[in-house]
């Protein structure tokens, strides 16, 4: 009963990325085309909302849900790093044709596939986490 808040809302983030159809194949071939502002506006549309509760939280001390401060770490501005890990991102969003914010909702929705991805999504995680002390900062 603990986690069940956040089983719903993880279950009506799902809802929303499903109905938006950013899960849509074809709406991210679209974007990658230039062919259609639609997920364009969803990815700035989410930035702006990322933004605003940011600042929100940091300019009221907001505490989490079970009461401790968020904090936020501050960014080392490592252009290698930023860019490795962006083409690392990239490609595995052009081979699995999603990126990681909506797989369970493709697993959801009956693409079983998605499952390989999620399995290839957490042995790169753990790899990275094997290795972060030994990339560029």
């Amino acid at each position: 009963m603990k986690y069940l808040k956040y089983l719903a809302v993880g279950v009506f983030f799902g809802i929303v990325l499903s109905k938006s159809e950013v899960v849509s194949w074809y709406r991210i071939y679209e974007m990658f085309q230039f062919d259609s502002f639609h997920m364009y506006g969803v990815i700035g549309s989410a930035i702006v909302i990322g933004i605003i509760f940011v600042q929100l939280i940091k300019r009221t001390n907001m505490k989490s849900l079970v009461g401790t401060e968020i904090s936020f770490a501050p960014k080392t501005r490592s252009i290698a790093r930023y860019l490795i890990g962006g083409i690392i991102f990239g490609l595995g969003w052009a081979l699995t044709g999603a990126c990681p914010g909506p797989m369970f909702v493709l697993v959801g929705q009956g693409v079983g596939v998605m499952l390989v991805v999620i399995a290839s999504a957490m042995l790169g995680t753990f790899t990275y986490g094997m290795l972060k002390d030994k990339l560029p900062h």
